[in-house]
Formats: C-alpha cells, sequence, structure tokens
C-alpha cells in the first residue's frame, strides 16, 4: 500500500535507485541527505538536484561535529582513499564507526514526527563483506529496535539488501533513470577518479549490464 516513507538519500547511485523505486511504488518520498563531515559534497550537491527536479521534499542535515568522535576514516579523516576493488582488505579504512546506526536512528526519528511509516537505505550485498551496517543480521535487528522505540513502529527497508550492485543497476536501467545524476567517487575532484574501490565497483556494473557510465572520468591508463 502507498505510505509516506523516508529515503536515507547520499546522492549515490544506490540511494538513488532506491528513491526511484520507492516513488515507482507509489509511496509519498521525503528524502535525507546528511553532512557527516564526508570527504566532498558532490553527491549531496546530486542529491539536491534531482530532488529539485523531482520536487520531493529533501533534507540535508548537517552532522558533522560528530566527526571529533568517529575517527579513522578514509572518508572523514586527513586518510588517502585506498585504490583497488571493494572486497580488498584495504577498504576497511573507508568504514565510518557506526555510520548506518546513526543514520538510520536519526531518519526514525524523522520519519515518527511526520508519521511515515518506513525508512529505505541502500544497503546491498556487494556491502557485506567490507560493511557491518549493510549485513542483513544488522538490518534486522535495526528493524526489530525501530518497532518498539517510538509509540509507532518504523519499518527499515532495504529493498537491494540481497541484490548486488550489478542488480541495481540492471533494476535502475528497466526504469530509465539516468546515472549521470549521481556521484559515486570516494574522490571529490571534477572528474571520478575510476581507481577507488566505489569507482571500480560502480564500473563493474555498467560494464557487466553492458552500459555505459556516462560519468566522465579521469584517465587511467
Amino acid at each position: 500500500m502507498p505510505q509516506k516513507v523516508v529515503v536515507i538519500y547520499s546522492g549515490g547511485m544506490d540511494s538513488y535507485t532506491v528513491l526511484h523505486k520507492a516513488i515507482a511504488d507509489g509511496h509519498e518520498v521525503y528524502a535525507l541527505s546528511f553532512n557527516y563531515g564526508q570527504r566532498h559534497v558532490k553527491e549531496l550537491e546530486c542529491a539536491a538536484q534531482v530532488c529539485r527536479e523531482l520536487g520531493i521534499n529533501h533534507k540535508v542535515v548537517d552532522i558533522s561535529a560528530i566527526n571529533q568522535l568517529l575517527a579513522g576514516s578514509s572518508l572523514t579523516d586527513n586518510i588517502e582513499v585506498p585504490e583497488g576493488h571493494y572486497e580488498a582488505e584495504n577498504m576497511k579504512s573507508t568504514i565510518v564507526p557506526n555510520r548506518n546506526m546513526i543514520l538510520i536512528s536519526l531518519a526514525v526519528g524523522y520519519a515518527d514526527s511526520i508519521k511515515a511509516k518506513a525508512v529505505y537505505y541502500g544497503a546491498h550485498s556487494g556491502d557485506h563483506f567490507i560493511y557491518p551496517d549493510c549485513r542483513p543480521e544488522f538490518v534486522e535487528k535495526m528493524n526489530a529496535v525501530c518497532q518498539i522505540a517510538n509509540y509507532d513502529p518504523i519499518n527499515i527497508v532495504s529493498p537491494y539488501l540481497h541484490e548486488s550492485k550489478i542488480e541495481i543497476l540492471r533494476d535502475g536501467l528497466a526504469m530509465g533513470l539516468d546515472y549521470s545524476k549521481t556521484w559515486t567517487c570516494y574522490n571529490g575532484r571534477e572528474l571520478a577518479c575510476g581507481k577507488c574501490g566505489a569507482c571500480q565497483e560502480r564500473l563493474e556494473a555498467f560494464a557487466l549490464n553492458k552500459a555505459v557510465d556516462p560519468l566522465q572520468y579521469e584517465a587511467t591508463g
């Protein structure tokens, strides 16, 4: 049944697909983005532009003050972003401690305040190796807690939890989505680097879907 939902929307290709999936399902969508002190704001700029074009209610919340508590991630600290495939051991430096628990908790508070029934976020199976807060056990436990954390239960929904980025992109392409309106690269330069784990996983997803990524990349040769 169509209902009011909150979508945690980073501006990346996964959350972009989740946003459109919630819209396609007929829900009244409220997009929520967070500035948690990440290395750059290019994703947030993409998110804002998409929501303006779609006429979706969109909040960008600055929680960057929490960075003083969450040290050690190459996404928030002055640590070099690693290169290589997402499943490489060095990609663990991209973990922001407890990020999804914090973001989901804030999104659930927002959902309760606007009487929304669910919070959507874009965890997928490709994240399971590196990120504990994208694994099915985490989502199940967070959902259980969010059933009792307020007077009205809030469902935690990860529509692609058991699917890969390849399958997310396949679904998005079938919906006719324009992925030039997303940003994936961990670096915030003018062009995507093509070398970090996020870029490599994205490029692999396009290649395996026999599609061309509309983003421009720095020369990698």
